[in-house]
This record gives structure tokens, C-alpha cells and sequence, in this order.
């Protein structure tokens, strides 16, 4: 037992450090997560000592090689990061802010668990991590800094869209949903998943998702809107065209 202390507590002092000033020579990656529930907020700060300022949700795609500086904060109740292949589990605490230091080599897709009890849908509430190369994580950093896409042949779809509830709670950065309570859209199909890692993003998810979230997952915040077969069409090509 007195070895397993020793071993853990060493590993927990390399894990755990309090971030450094970005330096434009470390190549360091910063991001804040916030955990919420149930599903994850990623807040890009910095790369390369380079403001890179943009949220998304769920998936977190960080270089290979680089180091990644995450700040781990929760909105609700105790969450905890858990990623085996990346390292131990680092809490996600209401009221403080927590560090967690990686750096990950090879590329690929990294699974883990919200690891800390955390109410009705906690066994849903998954983690991906994309270690991508690093011109592939540049292309979609940058990608990911601009602002939603505009269909001008879906100005009708983006009209019903901004007229439903989901501007309350949902962000599309360059238009006038300026939600902060659910996921970031701006850029909803360039993510592989739904529902926080739970369903593929496909056209037909999607589609059950906006038209009742409780039969996906049930408990979740997002109630069903009684959208009419029409409206919801309408949202759902708009939100389509999000990549």
C-alpha cells in the first residue's frame, strides 16, 4: 500500500501542474473544459502563444506531440475527466478550477468516461479525444475559428431556426443565437457524434434528436418543442449546413 501511495503521488504531481504562460517555442496547447450536464464544453484559449478563441462541445482535438494544458471547471455538479490511454482522472469540481497536463504522440481516437457520479444521465456522458497530426489540427483549429457557414439558399430554414427556443440556449456564432447554456453549433457537423459522443451525427439522428432528445436520451435538459413535421425539417437542413 505504502508503494501504491508513492507511485500515485508522484504520477498525480506530473498530471497536475498549474499551466505555464504560453511561450511561442513549447507549441503548447491551452484549452478550459467545462463539464456540464451531461456533456462537455471545450474552450480553446491558445496555440503556440497564439490566441485561438472559439468553443465547442463534446470532441476535443488536440496535436500530436504538443503538450495540452487542459483547465478543468464544472457548471453543475462533480464531473471527472477520465481518459485511460491519456492518464489518470482529474475532477471537475464546482467552484474550482483544476489542471491537467498531457501529450500524446501517436494520432487517433482516444475514448474515456465521465469517471464521478453525476446524476441521471452520467453513464452517457463520453469523451473523445482526436490526437490528429499536426497540419490536420491546424486546418480544423482554423476551420474552427470562423463563424457559421451562410446558405444564402437556406435563409427560410435559418429564419424558423432563430425563431424557435433554441437560441436560448444554443450558441451559432454570427447570427443572432448567442445561447451559453447548451452545446456550441457553429460548426455541429464537422463533430462525428450526437448527444455527447452517444449516437453518430447523421442525417436521421439528427432528425430524432430535434424532434424528441428524451427518446434518445432520456433525462437529458433538452425538451422536445412540439415542432410541427414542417418546422422541424426546416431546422434540420439549417442545421445540416452548420460544418
Amino acid at each position: 500500500m505504502f508503494v501504491l501511495v508513492l507511485v500515485s503521488a508522484r504520477t498525480l504531481w506530473e498530471v497536475d501542474v498549474d499551466p505555464p504562460a504560453p511561450k511561442a517555442d513549447d507549441n503548447a496547447l491551452f484549452v478550459t473544459e467545462v463539464g456540464r450536464q451531461w456533456w462537455w464544453e471545450y474552450r480553446y484559449t491558445h496555440f503556440d502563444a497564439q490566441e485561438r478563441q472559439f468553443i465547442t462541445a463534446n470532441e476535443l482535438h488536440v496535436p500530436a506531440g504538443s503538450k495540452v494544458y487542459l483547465a478543468l471547471q464544472s457548471a453543475d455538479v462533480c464531473h471527472s475527466f477520465w481518459v485511460p490511454r491519456l492518464g489518470g482522472k482529474m475532477d471537475l469540481i464546482p467552484g474550482r478550477t483544476n489542471h491537467l497536463l498531457f501529450q500524446c504522440t501517436q494520432p487517433g481516437l482516444y475514448l474515456g468516461q465521465c469517471a464521478e457520479y453525476c446524476g441521471t444521465q452520467h453513464a452517457g456522458m463520453l469523451l473523445r479525444v482526436y490526437v490528429d497530426p499536426p497540419e490536420k489540427f491546424l486546418k480544423w483549429l482554423d476551420d474552427q475559428e470562423k463563424p457559421a457557414v451562410e446558405d444564402e439558399s437556406l435563409s427560410g430554414e435559418k429564419k424558423v431556426f432563430l425563431a424557435q427556443s433554441c437560441v436560448s440556449c444554443h450558441r451559432v456564432r454570427g447570427t443572432a443565437a448567442q445561447g451559453t447554456y447548451a452545446p456550441d453549433l457553429t460548426h455541429l457537423m464537422s463533430r462525428d457524434t450526437l448527444a455527447s459522443g452517444m449516437f453518430k451525427n447523421t442525417d436521421e439522428n439528427l432528425r430524432q434528436w430535434v424532434a424528441d432528445p428524451q427518446k434518445l436520451k432520456p433525462g437529458c435538459l433538452m425538451p422536445a418543442f412540439g415542432l410541427s413535421a414542417r418546422e422541424q425539417d426546416q431546422v434540420v437542413r439549417y442545421l445540416l449546413s452548420l460544418r
